[in-house]
């Protein structure tokens, strides 16, 4: 039940998908009987979202598929969707993983690996995103535009599926989060609500901030143009960036500017905003 090492990697991921041995969702399905046994009411939903499937890839495309489905797009056409897309893609196999012990590590609201997985819109708009960035890369654009607009809708989170994001990522809350176009977030990243990676205007080509790899982005943190937070750097909640921020450094203000060092682990992994 202890799941992985906090943190764990992509070569563990890899390892692990070359094998019968899955801790965590062994773990989510331990986690699913005992809450059905607790609360009986909740037994039917754990059942159809958890213990009817054999593998987290399915789990993950049933919950996804329900959460987003509407009169049009119906979650059995999301549900063909989300799956054929993560069960072929060894990439998301790992990064859906790398996300869930990420929730499971640094944020203190979040008890167990099902939660993440059941309950918590910030993972749940991560793996819709990962979903549409597949498709988009696939020259599926419109389909990948259809579900960003929807995952906008359900989860107040808005990133464009051409975006790219990293994996062992944090989307604390989610609510208010948008990441632009052609805005690149690095591994271990933590981001909290209301944080926006945009553009400055109506400039096109290369025009979203590039988050390095370990930093931690503030609640209400707005980081404007095509510039770079450097590895393992935090901004504050509530600033302005309008340039770039050295690796291993604190910013803060509107505008933003250097005010400290963040010395020791990457402040993405320990969650400290001071």
């Amino acid at each position: 039940m202890g799941g992985l090492k906090p943190e764990a990697n992509s070569e563990t991921m890899v390892s692990l998908s070359n094998s019968s041995v899955d801790p965590i969702w062994d773990a989510i399905r331990e986690e699913a009987k005992s809450e059905a046994e607790k609360e009986p009411v909740l037994s039917s939903f754990l059942y159809a979202s958890v213990l009817s499937h054999d593998c987290l890839e399915r789990a993950l495309a049933f919950v996804l598929a329900n959460r987003l489905q509407d009169p049009t797009l119906l979650a059995t056409q999301l549900m063909d969707i989300f799956d054929n897309v993560i069960m072929n893609d060894g990439g998301i196999q790992c990064s859906i993983r790398l996300d869930i012990q990420a929730f499971k590590d640094r944020d203190p609201a979040c008890a167990s690996y099902s939660w993440a997985l059941l309950y918590l819109k910030g993972y749940h708009s991560l793996q819709s995103y990962r979903v549409a960035h597949a498709l988009w890369n696939q020259g599926r654009r419109v389909l990948a535009l259809a579900l960003q607009s929807r995952i906008s809708e359900v989860f107040a989170v808005d990133i464009h599926p051409a975006a790219k994001i990293g994996e062992g990522i944090l989307l604390d809350h989610g609510t208010g989060l948008v990441i632009g176009e052609t805005a690149v977030v690095g591994n271990k990243v933590s981001l909290m609500q209301g944080v926006t990676l945009g553009g400055t205007g109506k400039e096109v080509g290369d025009r979203h901030p590039k988050i390095g790899q370990g930093a931690l982005i503030g609640a209400g943190a707005t980081i404007l143009g095509n510039i770079t937070v450097g590895e393992g750097a935090m901004v504050a909640a509530g600033s302005l960036v309008l340039k770039n921020i050295p690796s291993h450094s604190i910013a803060a203000g509107n505008p933003a500017k250097v005010v400290g060092h963040a010395e020791g682990e990457d402040p993405s992994l320990t969650m400290k905003h001071g």
